[in-house]
C-alpha cells in the first residue's frame, strides 16, 4: 500500500530540523511585518495558514493548555494580517 500525499508531506516535514523550521518561519513573519501593505499581509496569511494546518494535524497530541496558546497566537497572527492589509 502506498502512502497518501499528505503522509509523504508529513514524513518530509518530520525530517526538517527544528532550527531550520524556526528560521524559515521567522523570516516569513518578519518579511510580513516589514513589507508594505498587501504583500506583507499575504505573507502573514500564508504563514498563518501553514501554522493552522500544522496545529490541526497535531491537535490530538497537544495538551489543552498548548491548544489554547496556539489558537490565541494564530488569532493574533490573523488579526495582524488583517490590520496590515487595511
Amino acid at each position: 500500500m502506498t502512502p497518501s500525499p499528505s503522509e509523504n508531506l508529513l514524513r518530509r516535514l518530520a525530517g526538517v530540523s527544528p532550527t531550520t523550521a524556526f528560521v524559515i518561519a521567522l523570516v516569513i513573519f518578519l518579511g510580513g511585518l516589514f513589507l508594505p501593505g498587501i504583500v506583507g499581509a499575504a505573507l502573514l496569511v500564508v504563514l498563518g495558514v501553514a501554522l493552522a494546518a500544522l496545529t490541526f494535524t497535531t491537535w490530538p497530541v497537544q495538551s489543552p493548555a498548548l491548544r489554547t496558546v496556539r489558537v490565541i497566537l494564530l488569532g493574533l497572527l490573523f488579526v495582524t494580517a488583517v490590520a496590515k492589509a487595511l
